[in-house]
């Protein structure tokens, strides 16, 4: 038998920083670009009840641990169940099973800021976010620690969210955070925009994404939605988490292929690639850049791992007990 540390939500609700979480996933996409096994998420949809059963996982070999997640959305309960397992890379023992729903506005979030870091101008300072729900509020907690904005413009479309949004982390930020009345109005001039939205359509319109615009495109990963036009792909330097998933439920992707604007090559490099420097990430000023983020285990298993280590250093959880098949899979 092996203990197995299971940790809740509550558990590891404040563990660990924005800013530790961006250096705990940089380093895990450090990892993937010189090597580290991942793939995009397998998905599987129900009609009756409607939901969405999904998963995906990676290795972090200099981390030490594998894993990643599995998570529920919809059916009969009409909510979302996030489960995380993580075990040891080295032995292959499971080291914990985590409630992962708290987590993943920040998990999500340190990697778009990981990606803002690397593609968007080191003199960015204006920011527009398109959405004002957990995914937003993770994205901006975790992006305000790579640059320093002063100007913060949010857009949703009910008044009273992006209110709130806006009133919440003008409180906690230095940079002016506030609510604005169209996408439009939050991404003209903008340095960096985050969309983190569940929109079918475009979010953004490429014609007022000026040269040297960095764009986030976090809130889709179904080959039939999008956040972002084809022109702003076309025009951008396109770097999506993985590779492979560019092809496999980027829709904004996908369409932009389907429509002409531009080839499978279109793809410059896995975010990984450019983290670790085997390939470059922004080259000038003027150059548009996207970072096409939807979710892998890389910043799953990254965040995962520090938030069961310090749980452990602060003596958090319960134990649980795992057999092994030597001893369990017997068939009797």
């Amino acid at each position: 038998m092996t203990d197995t540390l299971f940790l809740t939500s509550s558990d590891v609700d404040t563990l660990a920083t924005p800013a530790e979480y961006v250096a705990a996933v940089r380093d895990g996409y450090r990892q993937r670009g010189e090597g580290a096994p991942a793939q995009p998420r397998s998905k599987f949809l129900r009609e009756d009840p409607a939901g969405m059963f999904t998963a995906y996982a990676a290795i972090l070999p200099d981390t030490g641990a594998m894993g990643g997640y599995m998570y529920s959305a919809g059916f009969g309960a009409a909510d979302g169940w996030f489960m995380t397992p993580l075990f040891d890379a080295e032995s292959g023992a499971p080291l914990a099973l985590l409630d992962g729903a708290s987590m993943n506005p920040f998990k999500t979030g340190a990697v778009g800021a990981v990606g803002v870091d690397e593609l968007a101008r080191d003199d960015a300072d204006t920011l527009a976010i398109i959405g004002s729900g957990a995914q937003a509020r993770g994205q901006l907690h975790a992006t305000a620690t790579v640059r320093e904005f002063t100007d913060v413009r949010v857009y949703s479309p009910t008044p009273e969210n992006r209110e709130a949004f806006a009133s919440d982390f003008d409180d906690a930020l230095e940079a002016d955070v506030r609510a604005v009345d169209s996408n439009t109005a939050a991404v003209t001039g903008a340095d960096v925009v985050i969309t983190a939205t569940q929109a079918s359509e475009p979010v953004v319109d490429g014609d007022d994404l000026e040269p040297g615009t960095h764009v986030t495109a976090m809130g889709q990963y179904s080959s039939d939605k999008r956040e972002l036009d084809a022109e702003t792909i076309a025009r951008a330097t396109y770097v999506p988490d993985l590779r492979d998933r560019a092809t496999v439920d980027a829709g904004s992707f996908i369409q932009a292929l389907e429509e002409g604007a531009i080839t499978e090559d279109h793809v410059h490099a896995e975010l990984g690639d450019v983290v670790a420097g085997t390939e470059p990430g922004r080259t000038s000023d003027d150059e548009l850049t996207v970072f096409d983020s939807g979710g892998t285990g890389i910043e799953t298993v990254a965040a995962a791992y520090l938030l069961y280590e310090r749980a452990s250093e602060r003596g958090l959880g319960q134990t649980i007990e795992f057999a092994p098949a030597s001893e369990a899979l017997t068939g009797n």
